[in-house]
């Protein structure tokens, strides 16, 4: 492709229309760059957003190697740019606040890296009122144009907080291709997760009357295809395969500023990871989220079709919270904050009546109208094989009681409703979580 930003032009200028409400849409960025190479272009690119003195370049050991050294060179003839590198940083509360006093006095931050730095600088500058701005380091995961931050908080519970857009995003395509490829393939499994998500969220529309917007899907229906049909490209650093990977996180992430959630992109999924993350512990594999939602959306593809399957839908029972037991596995105080979250979803008396007769109207045409919206198990498979990522459990290196745990309660952590959360009222979700410890 000649311009790896055509379409994310549009929405950048608010000259794109958008089909759902016939108005142009908004997106809070000034500028979105992404070409086979930036190198010499890192002082204007910068420049252009207003960031052009008193800066602070903000990396970790390997992303100041692989780019940052670069930008500060660019730099060096003005002295308009510090440079702080982030021992192991880590993606919570408690380390944003250590580092807002240092990022304080500088009139913008410039972050040089993908999931952690990216939500660290993204969160830290929006609390402090700072500017920040982003170059890519690889095509890891859909956060760098995200309005939300990923992060831990001092309870240990990890979550998504609202947070702000970067005024510029930078990607050098060349630099993405060199990196190590499980990470390409993370971000793959990040895209991978498109269809499975969708179903969800079209599930709670339908059911509980939630919001639901196509908008975020129709800026990714061109390139999807696209990056798919490369995916085996991706362990070679196929330039151009890296390209359309990096064009469909890209507006993976505008599409959250649409609606102002990320339910688009993360669902029953994105939960399986988060409980990974959150409750592992010591036996974390180290696997990155992209990895863990590549192998959750087949978990996810596998539950959608086993229900989808059937000519009936399940017949819901009243929620069960179970406080002592979310106690044992969450610790008190992460396990009151998830009662809290999971309670606004639960089902008895007459919401549950209501929710089984809403089943039964709706549940011929829901069968219909998600067909668009399906990948296959088998071809999701393939591809997530092709681009080098894990397909399944054992390959992620997590335990089976923890991921049959991630399956059956994920949904207890967060107000977001799910086919986990259809299955589970209906009294399959642990059989299902069960016979899943087989697919590997």
């Amino acid at each position: 492709m000649d311009n790896w930003t055509e379409l994310i032009d549009d929405l950048v200028a608010g000259r794109w229309m958008n089909p759902e409400t016939q108005e142009l849409a908004s997106v809070p960025f000034e500028s979105i760059v992404i070409k086979e190479s930036l190198e010499g272009q890192e002082v204007e690119l910068l420049n252009q957003i207003g960031l052009s003195k008193n800066l602070l370049l903000v990396c970790d050991e390997t992303t100041y190697t692989v780019l940052g050294k670069r930008i500060e060179n660019a730099f060096r003839a003005s002295g308009e740019m510090q440079v702080m590198i982030l021992d192991h940083p880590h993606a919570d509360l408690s380390f944003v606040e250590e580092l807002r006093p240092k990022f304080s006095s500088f009139d913008g931050v410039v972050a040089c890296g993908s999931g952690t730095v990216n939500d660290i600088c993204k969160h830290s500058t929006m609390l402090n009122g700072q500017q920040y701005a982003v170059f890519a380091t690889s095509g890891s995961m859909n956060g760098y144009t995200s309005a939300t931050a990923s992060m831990r908080l001092d309870s240990g519970l990890k979550i998504s907080l609202p947070s702000h857009a970067p005024k510029g995003f930078f990607v050098d395509l060349s630099v993405s291709a060199s990196a190590p490829p499980y990470l390409a393939a993370s971000g793959f499994g990040d895209c991978l997760c498109r269809s499975v998500a969708q179903v969800d969220w079209w599930l709670s529309h339908r059911l509980l009357g939630t919001l639901y917007l196509q908008s975020p899907y129709i800026i990714q229906e061109q390139d999807e295809p696209e990056l798919n049909s490369r995916a085996g490209q991706l362990p070679k650093g196929d330039l151009e395969a890296m390209g359309y990977l990096h064009r469909v996180l890209t507006l993976g992430g505008l599409g959250v500023s649409f609606s102002g959630v990320s339910n688009s992109g993360s669902m029953g999924e994105h939960q399986i990871s988060h409980y990974i993350d959150c409750f592992a512990g010591d036996r974390h594999p180290g696997t990155l989220h992209g990895q863990q939602v590549g192998v959750a959306s087949l978990t996810m593809a596998r539950l959608q079709s086993t229900l989808l399957s059937a000519d009936k839908p399940p017949t819901l029972k009243t929620t069960v919270i179970d406080l002592p037991d979310m106690e044992r596995r969450m610790g008190k105080g992460i396990a009151k904050q998830c009662r809290d979250e999971f309670a606004k979803k639960s089902f008895e008396g007459m919401a549950l009546e209501k929710a089984n007769q809403r089943l039964q109207e709706i549940w011929t045409e829901f069968k219909d109208e998600v067909q668009p919206f399906l990948i296959s198990v088998e071809e999701m498979e393939e591809l997530l094989k092709s681009s080098g990522g894990p397909v399944n459990y054992k390959e992620l290196g997590v335990e089976a009681d923890l991921y049959r745990d991630a399956i059956v309660h994920c949904r207890e952590m967060r107000n977001r409703f799910s086919f986990l959360d259809i299955a589970a009222d209906a009294g399959i979700l642990e059989d299902f979580a069960a016979e899943e410890m087989n697919c590997a």
